[in-house]
C-alpha cells in the first residue's frame, strides 16, 4: 500500500498527538506511579526470596504493569478492545486504535534500555527488513497488526477506518533494590511509514523472526524531527552511577523538548 507524503504526515501528526497526550498524563501522574512502584517495599518480608524467574513467580514487570495500567485505565483513555491480537493495552479512540505495552529492564541487562527494545508481533504494524551481520544479511520482519483497522458497528452506516498506533512504556530498574531509574514512553512508526524510515527502525532480536525497535534514534521525520521518545522520569542516581551507558537518555531528558 503506497500513500502520498501528505497522508503519511497526517499519520505522524496522530502519532505525535497521542505521544504528547500520554507523556503529559504520565508526567502528571509521576508521583502516583512512583509511589505505587514503592508499595512492594511495605510488604517486602512477605515476598523476598520468592521473587524472580528462578522461583517461577511473578517478576518486577508484573507489579509495575499493575500500577501503570491501573492509572491509565482510570484515565478513561478510550474504549478497551477485546481483540486477542494486540498489546497489553488496546483501545479505540475517535481517530485511531491504540496499543500500549510496557517493557521493564533491569540493570543486569542495561544494554537493552540504552538504544532499542524487544517488540512483539502483536504490538506493532511495521513490516520491514532487519539488517544483520553488519549489513551482510537481511531478514524480513512481519508483525501481526494491520496498518489500518476497519471498524464495523451496528449503528454505523458504513465501516470506518482507523489508523493503528503503537506505544511502549519503558522502565529501567535497579536489580539490587528494585529502584526505578528511568521511565519513558516511545512511539513506534505505523507500517505505512516504512517508505520513510526503511530498515533504520528495526534491529535483530535474539531469535529468527523477532525484532527490536531502535527507539532512541528515531524522530518524527515529517514533523521537523521531533523525538519519538519522551523521558517521564529520571532518577538522579543515573547521572552518577550510569552516566556512561545512559548518556543519550540523560541528554534527551535534559533537552528542552522534554520539559
Amino acid at each position: 500500500m503506497v500513500e502520498d507524503k501528505e497522508t503519511l504526515k497526517k499519520i505522524e501528526e496522530l502519532e505525535n498527538k497521542y505521544l504528547e497526550k500520554y507523556y503529559y498524563f504520565l508526567k502528571f501522574a509521576e508521583s502516583d506511579i512512583l509511589a505505587g512502584l514503592e508499595t512492594k517495599d511495605y510488604i517486602r518480608n512477605d515476598w523476598i526470596g520468592k521473587w524472580g524467574n528462578d522461583a517461577g513467580t511473578s517478576d518486577f514487570a508484573v507489579g509495575a504493569e499493575r500500577i501503570v495500567y491501573a492509572l491509565l485505565n482510570g484515565k478513561g483513555i478510550g474504549q478497551p478492545n477485546s481483540c486477542p491480537v494486540g498489546a497489553d493495552l488496546m483501545f479505540e479512540v475517535d481517530d485511531a486504535i491504540i496499543h500500549i505495552d510496557m517493557k521493564t529492564v533491569c540493570t543486569d541487562n542495561i544494554g537493552d534500555a540504552t538504544r532499542n527494545i524487544f517488540v512483539g508481533e502483536n504490538q506493532n504494524s511495521y513490516k520491514g527488513t532487519i539488517v544483520k551481520n553488519a549489513g551482510r544479511d537481511t531478514e524480513d520482519y512481519v508483525p501481526n497488526l494491520p496498518y489500518i483497522y476497519t471498524v464495523n458497528r451496528k449503528n454505523y452506516k458504513e465501516p470506518v477506518q482507523k489508523i493503528c498506533l503503537s506505544y511502549f512504556i519503558v522502565i529501567l530498574y535497579d536489580k539490587e533494590n528494585l529502584d526505578t531509574l528511568y521511565m519513558l514512553i516511545t512511539c513506534m512508526p505505523n507500517g505505512l511509514l516504512e517508505p520513510i524510515y526503511g530498515s533504520d527502525i528495526l534491529s535483530a532480536g535474539k531469535n529468527p523472526g523477532k525484532a527490536r525497535y531502535n527507539f532512541l534514534s528515531q524522530n518524527f521525520k515529517l514533523l521537523d524531527n521531533k523525538s519519538r521518545t519522551r523521558i517521564v522520569y529520571l532518577n538522579e542516581r543515573v547521572r552518577t552511577e550510569y552516566s556512561k551507558p545512559l548518556k543519550n537518555i540523560i541528554e534527551l531528558y535534559d533537552n528542552p523538548i522534554n520539559k
